[in-house]
Order: C-alpha cells, then structure tokens, then sequence
C-alpha cells in the first residue's frame, strides 16, 4: 500500500502566494477514480471526461480561471504555454516524476512552483527492464511472433537460439532509484554489473548491489553486454547514445530503454540493429511517442512496449496520493514535499 504518512510542514517561499478556499485544480488527463473521488472531496476540480490529449488552446482555455494545473508527461509544457498561463495559476503540481515536458526555468521566472511524484515507479520501472532483458536476450518476443503467425514448426535443438543472461555484463547509466533497484534485481541473475553515474554511490550501496562504478562512459560502453538506461532527459543527456557511442559496444550487445527516448540517437540504434551490429533492444519509450519507427516494428529482435514501465495500479494510486498531497501542503501555505528544487534554492 502507498505510505500517506505526512511530511513535516516547512514554510513557501515568500514569492509564492497561498489560495484561500477550494482552489481550482485542471487535470489534463484521467487518473484512477480513487485519486479523482479524492480531488473532488478536496478541490474544486475540472477532469478530463473522455481522457483525450488536450491541445494547446484546449489547455490554455482549461487553465484560464485555474490555481493549480496537473498536467502529465503527455503534456507539453513550455515556456510559451507558460507565458500565456493565468496570473492567479502558481502550482504546477505534475503527475509523474519526470519534469521534462516542463520548462522549469519560464516556470521558475513567473514565480510558478513545479512539484512531481519521485519515487513511487521504482519497482515497476524496475522490473520492466528486467523483463525486457529477459526478453531481447531470449528472443522471447521473437518467439511469440513465431508461435502466433503459425510458423512455428515444434521444437528444433538448434532453432529459437537466445543467450544465457548469467555471467554478462549489464552496464547501468544512471544510478539513482531506479537504477540501483535494476542492480539489486540483476544481481539475482548473475549479472556483472558496472555503473555510470554524475557521482559515484557511496562504496557500502556498491558492495550491496555488487556494482562497480565506471567514470568513462565509453569505457563502460566498450565493457558492456547489456546496457541500460535510467537517466532523465536534459540538454546534456540528448543523444547521450549516439552514433559514436553504439560503435564502441560489443557486436552482437542490447540496448534497453526506459527512461526517455531522446537519450537514444534513434536512427543510429536502428542502423545498428539492422547491420547486425547490436544485438537488440528492448524499448518502452521513443524518441517521437507515440510514433514508433517501423523499422523497430518490423525488427525481429526488438521487443517494444507502449510506454508502460510505470503502468501498475499501485504505482498510479501512490502518484496520486504524492499530487493531492503537494496540493494541500501548497494551499495551506507549507512548501510541498516534492518540490522541485531547481534555481529555487
């Protein structure tokens, strides 16, 4: 179950201002109906009905008489849709822990505090990956295709080959909560895990996961049979994967996805694929969602999912929980627990 224990209150910051009443929320999409029976008891709330994909000008309209937008990674929220937001609009209470569909910095300028739900997808996002090494390494998604073409000829001692998943290496970019969950998991595999991280972890969680921290991230590359990412998109991690980068992985090497697809310089990871030169991958999120290259449809080797890694009713209930709870703390005049912090410190 979610923890709903409250943090301890400390004060907003000066240039935030407080709502007095019921403030009025706009949720751009449909959440679980606990978490929406629990903002109408709470807030005055605008839903989304029909759960469709607001527009700008949808949004904009939405928000014209709002104090509080919940938007979610679906939404693109940058500095012009931010510069046309109400003055009376000061929380942007996000659905979801990434904050990269928002421009913290116009947010920042206009005096609008960003709040995010961190946390509470590590396990799910977690054991997404894992499957999805399971399933590149084993060709496990290429075997179903088989089996539900009708292809499938009954077993053969030298068909439906993968590879054994104990004693490679998994090389992890990002060691932060879910990174460190993926290690924990992996260990129980036989991996040999590697690292690579703004900072190294402190040397009593590396010999608990058995990890071993690599600071050249080409070194790391060239060391690895699995890679896996779990880094949040920015400006420096665009194309952190490029062309350069996939040329220095081992032949016949994975590529698993489940952070952000702009981390992968996706044509070059699809001329890697159909070279030869990687192995696979496994994806659940792409650089243009909700299109996917058809040339990773067709791959026979490429496992893809629909961006799901957080898809678990826990996990909803537990972000909704984190919103409604940034909402309160805000109203009432508290910093929220999950604000994000960048240039308000």
């Amino acid at each position: 179950m979610p923890n709903r224990s409250s943090p301890v209150p400390t004060p907003l910051p000066a240039e935030t201002r407080r709502v007095t009443g019921s403030p009025r929320v706009v949720v751009t999409r449909r959440l679980l109906p606990e978490t929406e029976a629990r903002m109408a008891e709470l807030f005055d709330v605008v839903l989304n009905a029909d759960d469709h994909a607001l527009s700008r000008d949808e949004l904009v309209a939405a928000v014209a008489d709002a104090d509080v937008l919940v938007p979610t990674v679906t939404d693109s929220i940058d500095a012009d849709l931010i510069a046309a937001l109400p003055p009376r609009l000061r929380l942007i209470a996000n659905f979801g822990a990434g904050v990269d569909h928002i421009d913290l910095a116009a947010a920042r300028a206009k005096k609008i505090m960003v709040t995010n739900t961190p946390g509470v997808f590590t396990d799910d996002t977690a054991d997404m990956t894992l499957a999805l090494i399971l399933s590149v390494t084993r060709k496990l998604n290429y075997g179903g295709r088989i089996l539900r073409s009708g292809q499938w000829q009954g077993w053969a001692p030298s068909t439906m080959l993968g590879h054994r998943v104990g004693g490679r290496v998994l090389g992890i970019v990002g060691m932060g909560r879910i990174g460190q969950a993926v290690a924990h998991r992996a260990r129980a595999f036989g991996l040999t895990i590697l690292y690579h991280n703004r900072q190294r972890v402190p040397e009593a969680l590396e010999t608990m996961l058995g990890a071993r921290f690599e600071p050249d991230l080409d070194a790391l590359l060239a060391a690895t049979d699995i890679l896996t990412l779990h880094c949040p998109a920015t400006p420096e991690t665009h194309h952190l994967i490029d062309a350069r980068r996939i040329a220095l992985m081992r032949p016949g090497a994975f590529i698993i996805n489940t952070a952000r697809g702009t981390i992968v310089e996706e044509a070059a990871m699809i001329d890697a694929l159909v070279s030869g030169h990687l192995g696979g991958a496994g994806l659940d999120v792409f650089a243009h969602e909700p299109l996917v290259d058809q040339r990773l449809r067709d791959h026979h080797n490429v496992a893809i999912l629909p961006h799901m890694g957080s898809g678990t009713v826990e996990g909803r209930l537990a972000s909704g929980d984190k919103v409604i709870a940034n909402i309160r703390f805000w109203v009432d005049g508290h910093r929220p627990p999950d604000q994000v912090l960048q240039g308000w410190l």
